[in-house]
């Protein structure tokens, strides 16, 4: 029996047009596109809602990225396999990658089906990295550089300096993260005390640098 038939996917990407190319391209092979997402909060909701077998991910998306937004799909939705699409080949993702339990890392300038044999990859169990990453992520496995994983803010906290990064004011963030300004600006002052850094250019260079949103 073909692998496709009758699994569910939700598709996340900032860009309606790649969305609907790679809608088409899914259903095409027989996977039922149940959900669309043009951010990972709106990517985790869908995911909870419809539970679904696969969830694609594009990395740069704003509001959450993808990394984060698959932390907490796979809270909410452990059986959903997942799997990330991204334009940039750095270990350092695709590492960060793996640890948060997504299980297909795949560059979007490598042909259609190299996504097509992610899913199935990921669907039999296996982690599916694209050509041009596998030996990279081996190379740096083997030195034992964990990548940018292991950093000093929460989840949250994360997701709040992610919005910083991108201009969003204290009052935007409250409003798009349903807290208050208050709590919001909380956030704000214990992300700048945590990583030593108080003015927003230099929070968004740490962005840049620890691949949060890219450059």
């Amino acid at each position: 029996m073909n692998l496709a038939m009758r699994k569910s996917v939700v598709i996340a990407d900032d860009h309606r047009m790649f969305r609907q190319g790679l809608k088409c391209l899914l259903e095409a092979d027989g996977f039922d596109v149940v959900g669309e997402a043009e951010n990972g909060q709106e990517a985790i909701r869908l995911t909870r809602q419809h539970s679904p077998h696969i969830a694609v991910l594009d990395y740069s998306m704003p509001v959450l990225n993808g990394i984060d937004a698959a932390k907490e799909i796979q809270r909410q939705s452990p059986q959903t396999v997942m799997v990330l699409l991204t334009m940039y080949n750095d270990e350092r993702y695709a590492l960060e990658a793996l640890k948060c339990a997504i299980r297909g890392f795949v560059l979007k300038h490598q042909a259609a089906a190299d996504l097509i044999n992610a899913i199935r990859e990921v669907l039999q169990g296996s982690i599916y990295l694209s050509p041009g990453i596998s030996a990279a992520v081996v190379k740096a496995l083997m030195s034992n550089d964990g990548g940018p994983g292991d950093d000093l803010l929460t989840g949250r906290e994360r997701q709040v300096l992610q919005l910083i990064a991108e201009g969003n004011t204290t009052k935007d963030i409250a409003g798009l993260l349903h807290l208050s300004v208050k709590t919001a600006e909380s956030h704000r002052s214990r992300i700048m005390s945590k990583l030593d850094v108080h003015n927003v250019a230099g929070l968004v260079r740490y962005s840049i640098r620890e691949g949060i949103i890219q450059a």
